[in-house]
């Protein structure tokens, strides 16, 4: 079961959880577990089946959009990343 990382804003949708053990073979599918635990998270990374454009996600350190995006496979000890663009001026 991969882990998922939680940023600290967005963990109040997870009951606090810093991080959270899902079940899934790609990035996609872990998104899909993870918002299945906890659906108040669900519009906080989608828009509909799409992740928000300011959402990243990271498979151990690497963007996924620079490998297959939601495809990209995910094994048992891989740790997926959220990290939230922030913007400010």
């Amino acid at each position: 079961m991969a882990t998922i990382r939680i940023p600290t804003p967005l963990r109040p949708y997870t009951g606090n959880n810093g991080q959270v053990t899902v079940n899934g073979g790609t990035v996609g599918s872990a998104l899909a577990d993870l918002t299945d635990q906890y659906p108040d998270l669900r519009p906080h990374l989608f828009e509909g089946d799409t992740l928000r454009s300011f959402v990243n996600v990271y498979l151990n350190q690497e963007d996924v959009r620079h490998l297959q995006g939601p495809q990209t496979a995910v094994a048992a000890d891989d740790t997926l990343m959220i990290i939230p663009s922030i913007a400010g001026g």
